[in-house]
């Protein structure tokens, strides 16, 4: 469960405060050379003729399918400089000079009445001029093959971090700021979404110790800088390889394996000395599921989940820090901090929604272990059901492959986003095209581009597919936004004057964002359009395989990841911190778990068929797999640890984090603690996603009732696509999140959004729960 969390989950930047690593910028170039970019019509798209199809032949036989244009050289994303790795270097530098310019403005608004009800505007601009080039980068050093460019990607990342770092505490852009939300007549002027976007760099600078002497306010700076730091050690040790465990040669007798585990037991026995098992590792993996002998799997399970001390202090000085940072800030813990402008507000609602869903997933869990239990005891021939241990989940839990609710033809990767582009034609009105990408336009021969087409508008977004596993490529799947949504044409760059002997610098940064800018057809306005990267690590495609037919699992994850997407391309919004995913933490998760759910309607599989021809047959209810239920009270206890991590009790001198799971285990868990386990050292999402990771949780428990109550029964109605994308998917972060639930799900109660709302939530089925039928 958690591995599968995790592969699917967002890809969050690392710290968030006002000018949040989240967005994508533009600004309105005035240079002559740049006028034909400032308002290009989009219309360069597939011609009509060409079908869902050409998805299939550009995933499936991608040699054959839509190639790199011949007739144009360009840098990354279009972009002309960026055709080598100094150029995202100098990049970052230009943008900080130009940064420094608009920084300049904004403090001095308050000379000019009229520049005051420009700093919004102007606050957002600078937001997305930094976040266009950092989350760029953040996707460059993940996803490139070259060494040179993921180095240059890292000093990019980090010099216009610190630059982001300053702006956080800047004093004087707080005080304007200040000034703009005191002046009603400056306020009645902002749109809804304009004053949200206020609100939230107001917040932002609350949360940064903006209040504070200078000597605090550097303190923040200084705490902030060394999370990052620790945060980046974390995560590299949790993802570092644990020390193996000895396996002795007579613990292999009757491994289920008959492939790798005779392999292991002829090793042994050519040997004659005890076996090396590296846990994460397929011999690891199998001795899990296969090893009848319990010792085993005991050792490689402690291994597994063994730490260093260098590796627990690191976190606990992490969590430490957190602590001090919020406490700085006036707030009683880091978790009260981060849950300021999340949907639940507060730890105790938190904690309210996790007691509850443990109380309602409990009945189900504790019949899941007794199943394990009697299949333990007939296994060993026990008289009496026998304590089921950690290291018994994997064995008496036969990995089943997860199985669509109907029979299929093997779903190829270009067959599933044939049906996905189908999918959102009938809700959305809107398709996937396959589009010709420039050399130097994509980072590998593997990635393909795709225009996201609205029937009425056009173009209106891109997507860049890099979906096959490679060496060095970061692994599991992620969306990366690029770019996001922002309106131009109302932009004032005139205003922020020139700064003498940087006019290159300032014309680098400005040519950077020129060629973000369209005008769509039948729309007023000129808009950066949406840009987005899908990474996945699917086997690629050989001409003796042929194409890639994709794992049931693997398509769910492909559907995870394109709800993420078509948040990012339909939440386009004129502020770019509010666009797509820029909303709350404990919301983001919905639309792509969401997707998820489309899968388990027949009429949207029937989609997948290029010929509609195919006679599909309901198969019945899935086999009821009790691990579900015992991996969903895990993530729970998962998501209280983290509560507990981030708050006050950090602070204590005793403070000991495996102490602390281990009570948890002990006193709320199912399956006991094991000693001299310490599996906090590799729960990654406790630095991107610290105080929050109840998120999926809570969105998966928003995005069954969803499903069930407007979506199950006619999942292709445009209609209810289009309420959806209406109420939902089109504000972003632009509206509270409970109003646009209450309002999906017609439930005026869930306005309030209070301790007694997240209870309510907490008491709702979580689809994937067993039940009756196993799913539900």
């Amino acid at each position: 469960m958690l591995a599968a969390t995790t592969k699917r989950a967002l890809k969050l930047r690392s710290p968030k405060p006002l000018f949040r690593f989240q967005g994508c910028l533009i600004s309105q170039s005035r240079d002559p050379r740049q006028k034909r970019h400032l308002a290009t019509q989009v219309e360069s798209h597939i011609p009509a003729s060409v079908d869902d199809k050409a998805l299939i032949t550009l995933f499936d036989n991608p040699k054959s399918g839509f190639r790199a244009s011949s007739f144009s050289v360009t840098g990354l994303f279009g972009h002309p400089n960026l055709t080598h790795p100094r150029a995202l270097i100098s990049l970052a530098e230009a943008t900080v000079v130009r940064a420094q310019q608009l920084t300049d403005r904004i403090v001095r608004s308050r000379e000019s009445r009229d520049e005051l009800f420009k700093v919004v505007k102007n606050l957002d601009r600078l937001s997305d001029m930094l976040c266009g080039v950092i989350d760029l980068a953040e996707m460059v050093r993940n996803a490139h093959p070259d060494r040179l460019w993921v180095e240059a990607a890292h000093q990019a990342y980090e010099t216009l971090c610190e630059f982001m770092n300053v702006l956080n505490t800047h004093v004087g852009l707080y005080e304007v700021l200040e000034t703009v939300l005191s002046d009603p007549s400056i306020v009645k002027t902002l749109s809804p979404e304009a004053y949200e976007t206020a609100q939230i760099f107001w917040r932002d600078f609350k949360k940064s110790a903006i209040d504070l002497p200078p000597a605090q306010r550097q303190k923040f700076v200084s705490l902030s800088s060394d999370i990052l730091v620790l945060g980046r050690q974390f995560l590299d040790a949790a993802n570092s390889p644990r020390p193996p465990a000895s396996i002795r040669p007579s613990d292999l007798a009757g491994l289920k394996d008959k492939g790798m585990g005779v392999r292991l037991q002829l090793q042994a026995q050519f040997t004659q000395r005890d076996l090396l098992v590296y846990p994460g590792s397929m011999q690891a993996q199998m001795i899990m599921r296969s090893a009848p002998k319990e010792e085993p799997r005991r050792r490689v399970y402690i291994a597994a989940n063994s730490s260093t001390p260098e590796q627990i202090g690191t976190l606990e000085t992490l969590l430490r820090k957190r602590a001090e940072l919020a406490r700085l800030v006036g707030r009683d813990s880091f978790a009260h901090m981060t849950l300021d402008d999340k949907m639940a507000k507060t730890p105790d609602n938190v904690n309210n929604f996790l007691d509850a869903l443990m109380n309602h997933t409990r009945p189900f869990a504790r019949r899941a272990l007794k199943t394990l239990g009697e299949r333990k005891q007939a296994h060993h021939g026990f008289s009496t059901p026998p304590i089921v241990q950690a290291w018994d989940r994997d064995f008496y839990c036969p990995p089943e492959p997860p199985a669509p609710p109907i029979a299929l033809p093997p779903l190829t990767l270009g067959t599933v986003f044939m049906g996905l582009s189908r999918l959102f034609r009938h809700l959305y009105g809107i398709s996937l095209r396959p589009a010709d990408s420039a050399p130097g336009e994509v980072w590998h021969t593997d990635v393909q581009k795709l225009e996201v087409v609205d029937d009425d508008k056009g173009i209106i977004g891109w997507i860049y597919a890099d979906l096959f596993a490679r060496r060095g490529k970061a692994s599991g799947a992620a969306h990366y936004t690029v770019r996001c949504s922002r309106r131009t044409d109302d932009d004032d760059e005139v205003g922020d004057g020139i700064m003498r002997g940087l006019e290159m610098k300032i014309r680098e940064s400005q040519e950077f964002e020129a060629v973000k800018r369209h005008r769509l057809p039948n729309q007023d306005g000129v808009y950066q359009l949406p840009l987005v990267v899908l990474l996945c690590e699917f086997p690629r495609p050989t001409a003796m395989k042929g194409a890639t037919v994709l794992e049931w699992h693997e398509v769910v994850t492909l559907f995870h990841e394109m709800g993420h997407a078509m948040h990012s391309m339909i939440g386009r919004t004129e502020y770019q911190n509010v666009a797509g995913t820029r909303c709350a933490t404990d919301f983001v998760e919905l639309p792509s778990i969401l997707m998820e759910h489309f899968l388990a309607s027949p009429a949207v599989l029937s989609l997948f068929d290029a010929d509609d021809s195919s006679a599909q047959r309901q198969i019945g209810n899935h086999h009821s797999d009790p691990c579900h239920s015992i991996d969903t009270y895990s993530q729970i206890l998962l998501a209280s640890i983290d509560q507990v991590y981030h708050s006050t009790a950090v602070l204590d001198s005793s403070f000991n984090s495996t102490a602390e799971l281990g009570i948890l285990h002990d006193s709320r868990g199912l399956i006991p603690y094991v000693p001299g386990t310490s599996f906090q050292t590799q729960f990654g999402h406790l630095f991107g996603y610290g105080a929050t990771y109840y998120s999926y949780l809570f969105d998966r428990a928003i995005a069954s009732r969803v499903w069930h109550q407007i979506f199950k029964q006619n999942p292709l109605d445009r209609r209810t696509g289009e309420k959806y994308k209406s109420e939902v998917l089109a504000f972003g972060g632009g509206k509270d999140p409970w109003m646009m639930v209450s309002a999906l799900l017609d439930d005026p109660s869930l306005k309030a959004g209070n301790e007694e709302t997240m209870r309510q939530v907490g008491q709702w089925r979580i689809e994937d729960q067993v039940g009756q039928s196993g799913r539900h």
